[in-house]
């Protein structure tokens, strides 16, 4: 049964996370599956969403929240249009990661975990990316950019519409 105390493109996101609930052989142990593919749907993971996940699966409402919690993977609040990361693993760091941060920090004018206010930009920073190769990485979105440096960021956020 779909939300009915949403707007209709709400109503059309309950909707499709209740499909791929309906789709799944069985609920049991598929709350990680079923958050991802919630935070895909709205972009996060708000109460109401995480309530609706409760219930969907027949489990607490605190259990749901413990998970969302715990993993820093699901956020509860919006992200903006671009999600920028930024990788502090080893390699990155070493080699500027965090004077590339401040840059960043300072041209958006947020910290990380924090959306600007016109909502077009987010910022975060991860352990690891796996292109250590490529250090110090930024990504927005699935996009890699590699040998970053304070000065390349301006550029980089240009790219951004």
């Amino acid at each position: 049964m779909a939300c009915n105390c949403c707007n209709g493109e709400d109503k059309e996101k309950y909707a499709e996370l209740e499909a791929f609930i309906e789709s799944l052989p069985t609920t049991k142990g598929e709350l990680i599956r079923v958050l991802h593919r919630a935070q895909g749907i709205f972009g996060y993971l708000p109460r109401e969403v995480q309530v609706y996940v409760a219930k969907k699966l027949n489990i607490p409402v605190s259990k749901v929240y413990g998970v969302v919690s715990f993993y820093s993977y699901f956020t509860m609040k919006p992200k903006g249009k671009y999600d920028i990361s930024v990788c502090m693993g080893t390699a990155c760091y070493v080699r500027g990661a965090e004077r590339v941060l401040e840059a960043l920090t300072k041209k958006l004018g947020i910290g990380t975990g924090e959306t600007t206010m016109d909502g077009k930009f987010s910022l975060r920073s991860l352990r690891c990316v796996g292109a250590c190769g490529l250090a110090p990485v930024v990504m927005i979105g699935d996009k890699v950019y590699g040998r970053v440096t304070p000065e390349s960021i301006d550029d980089i956020l240009n790219e951004c519409e």
